[in-house]
């Protein structure tokens, strides 16, 4: 048995001392068999939820009405979820009622694909009642049972379909693409923050290039925030390779971009998006702006700063069709670490000195006075020298004073 599940095995080996049943279940078991790095690892188990955490020391409750307990061992916190069925699902999302079972095949029988609905027990032994491990040989998801039924109960599920297909590089069977097309509209229904969880991991993703083509097939992207009518877009992100960019700065200033004519501000928050990434993308689209017409400078490059100059040269390389990326970013991080001042916080003198020096009221001149210092500095025509910029300051005073 590999790592991680070894170190889990004494968890579910202590449920079946107490006479229950107890699997590893879900993407662990469809991740080790694909050879994919394992993430959590989950388990379901015939144990009731205060049965759970009256055989382990540290549990949390983390939605014990719907069966599931964290249990910690050995400072690691495992997913623990009793055998459960569902039934009612109002809001398309959520069961309205969840009953315990005590068959593992009427647990993994409400899983969404068959991919997902594999256990595995601890000696190794794959349980697979839906030919999930046949479908990971074919490339193929298929759900689990009828695929309109499936997206009925939680429709986030189509999303997650899209996103598994980018990620793995397997192909939708006909009649799940069908049934996404069919019952779109039902995404509606979802939150937009986990519609953006599932996007983001769908860009990420090594076929994003055939998930996007999805997106527009299936007509799922109407249901995107603000993404109604942006057809052409999507087909011009499509033929870009997203893999290049490591960060959710660097990929929502890319969707930006390319949607241009739209307040970025108010998409951005569209998708409730953290203040961070809206900053991020807002700044580095005006540097993309900038670029269009001219190239880095010593100044430009230490006013973006070192990440987002990174960021958007980047960006900027990858829509020019250029291959040799990584040098590129290499050429511009050594560009700027030649500057002399990486940023305002170095400069050796400060607004306070400039006014004791000119002797004037106050005002926007202030910051302008000390944007020209920085400039000079940066392009090496004054050094970041306390006595020789105040000296610059007096003969600034004496030249060009009285218009201020």
């Amino acid at each position: 048995m590999k790592t991680p599940f070894s170190e889990a095995i004494p968890v579910i080996e202590k449920l079946k001392e107490n006479g229950y049943e107890a699997y590893f279940v879900g993407g662990s078991v469809r991740d080790l068999l694909l050879n994919r790095e394992i993430g959590d690892i989950d388990i379901t188990t015939s144990a009731k939820p205060d049965e759970i955490q009256e055989m382990f020391p540290k549990t949390v409750d983390v939605g014990a009405e719907h069966g599931t307990i964290i249990v910690l061992h050995n400072g690691k916190p495992y997913e623990v979820t009793t055998y459960r069925s569902e039934s009612g699902y109002d809001d398309f999302r959520r069961p309205n009622k969840v009953n315990f079972i005590h068959c593992l095949r009427e647990d993994l029988k409400r899983r969404d694909f068959t991919i997902n609905a594999m256990a595995m027990d601890s000696n190794g032994e794959i349980i697979d009642y839906f030919d999930g491990k046949q479908h990971l040989e074919e490339n193929i998801i298929r759900t689990v049972g009828d695929p309109s039924e499936r997206f009925n109960e939680d429709a986030l599920r189509m999303l997650r379909a899209l996103r598994f297909s980018s990620q793995l590089q397997f192909r939708l069977a006909d009649e799940v693409k069908e049934a996404i097309a069919d019952h779109t509209k039902l995404l509606e229904n979802i939150s937009v923050e986990r519609k953006t969880v599932e996007f983001e991991k769908l860009l990420r993703g090594k076929n994003s290039k055939y998930a996007i083509a999805l997106l527009i097939e299936t007509g799922t992207y109407t249901c995107l925030p603000c993404f109604v009518s942006k057809e052409k877009e999507l087909q011009c992100l499509q033929k870009l390779d997203l893999s290049v960019l490591s960060s959710s700065e660097e990929l929502w200033t890319l969707i930006t971009y390319i949607l241009r004519n739209i307040e970025i501000e108010s998409f951005l928050r569209s998708w409730k998006l953290p203040t961070k990434i809206i900053k991020a993308a807002g700044k580095n689209n005006k540097l993309l702006e900038q670029l269009q017409t001219n190239d880095w400078t010593k100044f430009l490059l230490y006013s973006a700063g070192l990440k987002s100059a990174l960021e958007v040269e980047k960006i900027r390389l990858m829509l020019n069709g250029h291959n040799s990326i990584s040098n590129k970013l290499t050429e511009l991080t050594e560009m700027f670490h030649r500057l002399p001042m990486k940023s305002r916080d170095e400069l050796v003198i400060t607004g306070r000195d400039i006014l004791e020096i000119i002797s004037k009221q106050a005002g926007p001149w202030v910051a302008e006075l000390l944007q020209e210092i920085e400039m000079l500095i940066v392009d090496g025509r004054l050094k970041n020298d306390e006595r020789e910029i105040k000296e610059w300051l007096y003969n600034w005073k004496q030249e060009f004073g009285q218009n201020y």
